[in-house]
């Protein structure tokens, strides 16, 4: 039998490998954050300690976090079946990479396992029991890929709040990404004025805003109507370079059909095919 050859490489060769694979996979974010960082405690309220990576991977010594961005395109139409299948086409391609990158590290001798994207069954279950088993959002921000706003979404500079995460948890010891300083969030409160189950109330930054039990029914509604889920609160954020790159630098035009009534046409025409409103298809 032929041994199987394990090539050795240090951690910033590791590194650099890693940012390959995610440029191979069109994966255009990573961070990682060493599993300590969990124990700091930046605010409150944070993370158990069961919830935290050593918790689930008592081996983990880092966390990859990958993110891809939901296309602000798409996501203008929601409530709509457009936005529905661009995020879980996002959610699948996020499982996939972050399994082939797990992979490809125990390839090379460091044992890494992938977080699922979601972690609950569904929306039912999470209204029960309103909590996954690990926060992407909480490791994306630990690994230095953005910064919470009030809507309780991590907001990045690239993307703002339009973009998912996956972590991969690896007993690699890579070198870390410095967590992100400043805030990107302007408190413009858009978020909490335009959501439709008036889920985001003001408080104390960086406490958690948002009713989730008020945002979970409302998706769960939308779910029956096969246009779930809502994005309304990440639409409307002026926050990321993405609304630039779609020529979107008004974020109030979401409101404004008098000032973009093409636009506004357009997002009611994907509304009106695919799905259902008040149980029949529209």
């Amino acid at each position: 039998m032929t041994a199987h050859f394990v090539p050795v490489l240090g951690p910033d060769a590791i590194r650099e490998a890693l940012e390959r694979k995610c440029g191979h996979l069109d994966v255009p974010l990573m961070g990682i954050a060493p599993v300590e960082r969990w124990d700091e405690e930046p605010f409150r309220p944070w993370v158990p300690g069961e919830f935290r990576p050593r918790g689930i991977y008592p081996e983990a010594r880092s966390v990859i976090v990958i993110g891809i961005p939901v296309e602000l395109p798409a996501l203008e139409t929601s409530p709509s079946i457009f936005y529905r299948e661009t995020y879980n086409t996002v959610n699948r391609l996020l499982d996939d990479s972050a399994y082939r990158i797990a992979t490809m590290l125990g390839e090379m001798g460091h044992p890494s396992i992938f977080v699922p994207r979601d972690g609950y069954g569904g929306l039912d279950v999470l209204r029960d029991r309103p909590t996954a088993f690990f926060s992407h959002r909480h490791a994306a921000y630990l690994a230095g890929l953005g910064t919470f706003g009030v809507n309780n979404m991590l907001l990045t500079p690239r993307y703002g709040p339009r973009v998912r995460f996956t972590s991969i948890l690896t007993t690699a010891e890579l070198p870390p990404d410095p967590v992100m300083t400043g805030e990107l969030c302007t408190r413009c409160m858009r978020c909490a004025r335009s959501c439709p189950a008036e889920a985001i109330e003001e408080g104390e930054y960086p406490a958690t805003l948002t009713r989730k039990d008020r945002c979970t029914e409302h998706n769960i509604g939308l779910a029956s109507r096969y246009i779930s889920p809502c994005g309304i609160c990440i639409k409307v954020c002026p926050v990321g370079e993405d609304r630039d790159l779609y020529q979107r630098p008004d974020a109030g035009m979401y409101s404004r059909a008098d000032r973009y009534p093409e636009h506004h046409r357009a997002w009611e025409h994907v509304r009106a095919h695919g799905g259902r409103r008040d149980g029949k298809s529209f």
